[in-house]
């Protein structure tokens, strides 16, 4: 039997009732008692990311033998399990409270994490949607991200687009089998 992948890809904002915390649970369990998904991928830096692993690594302690992988950008970097509760005690100490990581199983270093550039956010996306089977999105069709300046001192201002939709049309390319939790 193939173990399979799924990745979990949504807006930075993402603000899910609790009705649709129990449904993206029950989906998740359901992918890995019916479908074989055993590998989930994350990226990081959004709401939705964050519930996701949080509900992956509660069923871990049923399903042990699932992993959590993190595909980072340039800037970014993960806490591998077997060193989270380390580095935990590093950072509280600093913060002079306690500072809880994620932990993962691995860090996946994508084809052309080094040399991406600003939105390396977008091509960590499409490798993830490349890596997977089940791609589970958190994708409103009509949200847009906030302006921004050109540059620092710049007053002009353009609309950037959402990396979440570049990413829900890329897996639609893909013809993934696309989960959107959104639309629950």
């Amino acid at each position: 039997m193939d173990k399979l992948v799924a990745c979990f890809i949504g807006h930075r904002n993402a603000k899910l009732n609790n009705d649709k915390k129990l449904k993206l649970k029950m989906l998740i369990e359901n992918l890995i008692v019916n479908e074989n998904v055993y590998i989930f991928l994350f990226g990081s830096h959004s709401d939705f990311d964050y519930l996701c692993h949080k509900i992956v690594t509660e069923l871990k302690e049923k399903y042990c033998y699932i992993q959590r992988k993190c595909y980072t950008c340039k800037n970014e970097c993960c806490t591998l399990e077997n060193e989270r509760e380390r580095w935990e005690k590093i950072y509280s100490c600093f913060a002079n409270k306690k500072v809880h990581l994620l932990g993962f199983e691995q860090e996946v270093e994508f084809k052309g994490k080094w040399a991406a550039g600003k939105a390396s956010y977008v091509e960590r996306n499409k490798a993830m949607v490349e890596d997977s089977d089940f791609c589970i999105f958190f994708y409103d069709k009509d949200y847009k991200p906030k302006e921004r300046k050109y540059t620092k001192k710049s007053f002009a201002t353009y609309q950037p687009k959402s990396g979440t939709a570049l990413a829900y049309k890329y897996a639609k390319q893909k013809n993934k089998k696309i989960i959107n939790i959104y639309d629950y």
